[in-house]
């Protein structure tokens, strides 16, 4: 009777890990965008630029707080600098850049050196976003696969509870005319990401940071969901600006 328990036991173990390589084949992080393109690099670019602003995101998603919503807001500037397709005016620092115009004109600085008023540069483009999914582990884990009960399944929870766990979010995106408020274009940007394996995530974006406030995330499933979100909205909207923006 010994014999044959862990004989089965042994069994079960066999079966799981020859899963965890099947599904290791078909759990790949993807994205879901509305104009379908998918999570590769935008080809270089040497041509004019726009000039855009990104305002603070709206945080809608109840698993998202506001600092949260300022670290995407810090990836997506980075990544839209990086671009080499836009020149991106910063507002948050607004208020400092007015402090040293100010110290400038009022004579106490050194001539000729520092801020000068007037020269601050506007924007054509606003781009907005809200995020409205934010799912760090949507399902997996012991609670998610295995923890049902029984041999089986505690089997597999052992073998994948702390690895295997699915994480997505998603952003609302408009592009709105500085100008007229006209929004040009609206779009939902989805990245999806499952891990198996902490070697996994080595090398798959590099060492590009992730925002402030997202640090916790890092080398889990959802790090992956966040980059390949922010490089799915980096593309529509550099596809999407109308070609008249492109001026600089």
């Amino acid at each position: 009777m010994k014999r044959f328990f862990y004989f089965l036991v042994g069994a079960i173990v066999l079966i799981q890990v020859a899963g965890c390589k099947t599904l290791e084949k078909f759990t790949q992080p993807s994205a879901k965008v509305d104009n379908n393109a998918g999570a590769t690099p935008l080809p270089p670019y040497n041509g004019p630029l726009a000039r855009i602003a990104v305002a603070d995101f709206e945080v809608k998603a109840a698993k998202a707080s506001g600092e949260i919503g300022t670290g995407l807001r810090e990836m997506l500037m980075t990544a839209l600098v990086n671009s080499n397709r836009f020149r991106v005016v910063e507002r948050q620092v607004l208020n400092a850049v007015m402090q040293e115009q100010e110290l400038a004109a009022s004579g106490a600085a050194a001539q000729g050196s520092g801020a000068q008023r007037g020269a601050i540069k506007t924007a054509d483009v606003i781009i907005t976003a809200a995020v409205t999914e934010f799912e760090p582990q949507a399902s997996g884990g012991a609670g998610g696969i295995g923890g049902g009960g029984g041999l089986g399944s505690g089997i597999l929870g052992g073998l994948l509870g702390a690895s295997l766990n699915k994480a997505h979010m998603a952003l609302d995106i408009r592009i709105v005319d500085s100008s007229t408020s006209e929004v040009l274009a609206a779009t939902r940007v989805q990245g999806q990401a499952t891990d198996i394996s902490a070697g996994f995530m080595a090398g798959f974006f590099g060492g590009w940071t992730l925002g402030g406030g997202l640090g916790v995330y890092a080398n889990t499933p959802m790090e992956k969901a966040i980059r390949i979100c922010i490089i799915e909205g980096v593309r529509y909207i550099s596809q999407t600006v109308p070609a008249n923006y492109y001026k600089y």
